[in-house]
């Protein structure tokens, strides 16, 4: 488990680096502030990555949202003096919120909800998306289709386009258990927003969506692994 400690006090670092280490963690990295948490986002990928709130700048919970942008698999564990933050903390997606001091157990529990089985946390999926200078927390649902876009995708939901930081084959790989398909190398369309479907040149399928006037376009192969998949 790859593990990031971010908090603008050394000695906190350094005590809970020691807790990590006394469980049996070793590959952890330190940040003393925002700007070098997202930089080493940008670096590695982080399993777990462990965040001081009230720090000065930019707060945890703000950098947060950064982080699940640029890791959007990696468990966050707020860690705070105070517990008016936690409601706004699981909003985020926080796999657990710690209050300072906290004890070596209270750390083990955080840690084990962290290693929760993919299948339960499927179940909760969320995806972080960027839009314009906010985020959006998306459900599957909500999402109409998705496009690649170079190395990242952009989402289309009923409030237009944000942009997600992951490529489209490993987003497909989270969405397929909620009725996306892909149909084109560049699209993935989630089916229960289809409201029609038709036959174009080259035998390809142009999709309208229910809650879009947006149109689509499959590949010859999209749509031949469509016609498989749904007979049509």
């Amino acid at each position: 488990m790859k593990i990031l400690i971010v908090d603008d006090e050394e000695l906190a670092r350094a005590r809970l680096l020691r807790m990590l280490k006394t469980l049996g963690y070793e590959n952890i990295l330190e940040a003393q502030d925002a700007d070098e948490a997202v930089a080493l986002a940008k670096e590695y990928s982080f399993d777990t990555v462990f965040l001081d709130i009230n720090m000065p700048k930019v707060s945890g919970l703000e950098l947060g949202y950064e982080i699940k942008y640029l890791n959007p698999n990696a468990s966050i564990v707020f860690q705070t003096a105070y517990e008016e933050h936690a409601l706004e903390a699981f909003d985020i997606g926080a796999v657990a919120y710690l209050v300072k001091p906290y004890s070596i157990e209270q750390l083990k529990n955080a840690l084990e909800r962290v290693k929760k089985p993919k299948a339960a946390a499927q179940e909760e999926l969320r995806i972080l998306s960027k839009f314009g200078d906010s985020y959006l927390l998306l459900k599957p649902e909500e999402i109409h289709y998705v496009k690649a876009d170079l190395s990242e995708v952009m989402i289309r939901t009923a409030k237009g386009f944000s942009y997600y930081a992951q490529k489209i084959s490993d987003l497909y790989e989270r969405l397929e258990p909620f009725g996306f398909v892909r149909i084109h190398r560049s699209y993935l369309i989630n089916t229960n927003e289809i409201k029609e479907i038709e036959t174009i040149e080259q035998s390809k399928l142009r999709f309208s969506f229910r809650n879009n006037s947006d149109n689509i376009e499959s590949s010859k192969d999209g749509a031949k692994a469509f016609r498989e998949k749904f007979s049509v």
